[in-house]
Formats: structure tokens, sequence, C-alpha cells
């Protein structure tokens, strides 16, 4: 018995086994999981068929294909630098990044050939004109309107390639170290410039101040010297008045005296007793004596009196 394996036996299970292994391979990929923000685009012999969302799926083996998977998720697109010149002719190096999401997978698979190469592409140009429009200084203050700028042209081309942009950031605005160094020397003398108003303003305002608190103490000491002064007067016055009504009622009661029975008799007899004392003091060493201009008699009256007056005496 021959139990030898000819070469076209080999070959014919070398085949099947190879169809076999297609078919399975096929019966797998048939099968299909999509996960949730994942969209998979479905040809049945070269013609759009479906689009398949999240969840389990069974295609046609050999007659449905899956041509492109497309994940709905926001994604970020980096936009490479690029040299732009400004209004007044400045080169500037820009760069940025890109938000965007597919938001129809059938025309981000037919519309076009890759969004996110022609997303780029529209931004950088985009972003080229605007800046075309801006000085090199406004540049550096328009960020936003830049950049609203490209998210409008984007999302104006991303009706037919199935896309939406959500923003479009600016990261860097680099101008030529030529003009960067004197932007830094500007910025430097602004802030010098702000530095010596701010002390100027500062010692200003601290001489407005001293100035208005020795006004004010000026203002205190002469109201409290005022007061005083007032207060003495006030005190004087009412002093003399007070004299003068104690004098005006000693008259008014002397007159008073005088009218009743016995008053004059009693009014000479004080008088007479403060003369008497008043002659009994002029003894006394310390007391000077005043006469009239005729001194005629002096010595004789000196002699009569027994006094002894001072020869230094005033006339």
């Amino acid at each position: 018995m021959n139990n030898e394996v000819s070469p076209i036996d080999l070959f014919n299970f070398a085949v099947w086994g190879i169809i076999f292994l297609v078919i399975i391979t096929q019966l797998f990929r048939s099968i299909r999981i999509v996960s949730t923000r994942t969209a998979l685009i479905v040809e049945r012999l070269g013609k759009y068929k479906a689009t398949l969302g999240p969840g389990f799926h069974v295609l046609i083996p050999f007659i449905d294909v899956v041509t492109a998977i497309q994940d709905l998720r926001e994604e970020t697109i980096d936009v490479p630098p690029q040299e732009c010149f400004s209004k007044d002719e400045v080169q500037v190096e820009v760069d940025g990044v890109i938000y965007m999401s597919v938001s129809d997978p059938i025309k981000a698979t037919y519309g076009v050939t890759d969004y996110r190469f022609a997303a780029m592409q529209l931004a950088q140009t985009t972003t080229r004109s605007v800046i075309g429009t801006l000085e090199l200084d406004k540049t550096f203050e328009e960020r936003d309107m830049i950049s609203q700028a490209v998210v409008d042209t984007l999302n104006a081309a991303g009706e037919t390639w199935g896309v939406h942009v959500h923003r479009y950031e600016i990261k860097n605005i680099k101008p030529p170290s030529t003009v960067q160094c004197a932007m830094e020397k500007q910025v430097t003398a602004e802030r010098e410039k702000r530095a010596i108003l701010a002390r100027a303003e500062g010692d200003k305002q601290s001489r407005i101040n001293t100035s208005e608190g020795t006004m004010r103490e000026l203002i205190n000491l002469s109201e409290g010297e005022r007061q005083r002064l007032v207060n003495e007067a006030e005190g004087r016055a009412s002093e003399i008045l007070a004299l003068a009504t104690a004098t005006a009622e000693s008259i008014e009661k002397i007159g008073n005296a005088v009218v009743q029975p016995g008053g004059e008799e009693a009014i000479k007899l004080n008088l007479s007793e403060k003369f008497i004392n008043n002659i009994a003091h002029l003894a006394d060493a310390e007391t000077s004596v005043i006469f009239p201009a005729d001194l005629t008699n002096l010595n004789q009256l000196l002699e009569a009196l027994d006094l002894h007056i001072d020869r230094k005496a005033s006339v």
C-alpha cells in the first residue's frame, strides 16, 4: 500500500487551507463592535452603504467593506510656524492650534481627501491675510480678532468637509530679533516713565498732605490763641463789670446814707479817720511824700511834723 502524498495533493491542501483561512478571516472581520464617539463608513461593492454608530454590527463578507473610521471626539491640530508680513512690512513668525471635531462622517470621508491637512493649510493662509491688514503693535493686541477670523473661515469650509472648528488659538507671534529688542527697550522706557510719574505723584501728594497738616496745625493754634484772648478779655470785662457794679452799688449806698439824718456827719467822720490813718504812715521809711511846686516852707513843715524826708524823693 502506497502511503506517500503526491505533490498535487499537497498543493490542493494548501490552496484549500488558504481559502479556509481567508473565509474565517472575513467572517471575523464582518463582525464589528463600534465604540462611543466613533463612526464607521461602510461601502458595498465600492459604493457607500451605511454609517455604523456605536454598538454591535455584522457585515456581509466579501461584499461590505469598512473604508474609513472617523473619530467624533474633539481633537487638536498644531499649525506649524509660518512667516507673515504685517501692514507696516515687518516679518513675524506665527503658529497656533486648531480645536475641531468631525460633525458629519460622510462628508469628512468623501468631501475632502484629508480634512486635517486642509484645515491646517486654510488656517495658515487666513492668518497671513489677517495679519497683513494689521500693524505690528496691533497683532499682539488683536489675537482674539485673528483667531475669530480663522474660526469663521474654517467653519465656512467645514460645512463641505463635515467638520466643525470650535476655536483657534495663536501660540506665538515672534518678530525679528532686532524688532523684539527695540520693543523690549520701548517697554522698559514705558515702565521707567510710569515709575517716575508714580514717584512724582507720590512726592506731590506727600507735600500736599504735609502742607495741609501744617495749615491745619496753624489754624488750630490760631484758633486756640484767639479763644484764649477771647476768654481773657471776657474775664477782664467781667472783672471790670463786677468792680463797676460794686462801685456803683457802693456809691448808691453812700448817697442813700448821706441823705439820711446824721449821714453827712458820718461821712465826714469816716473821711477824717482815713486821713488820720494815712498821716500816721508818713513817718515810715518806705514812704515817699510829693509836695506841690511851691516848696518855700518845706523845711519848716518837716520840722513841725518831725518827719525825715528822703532827699532823693522826686518832686
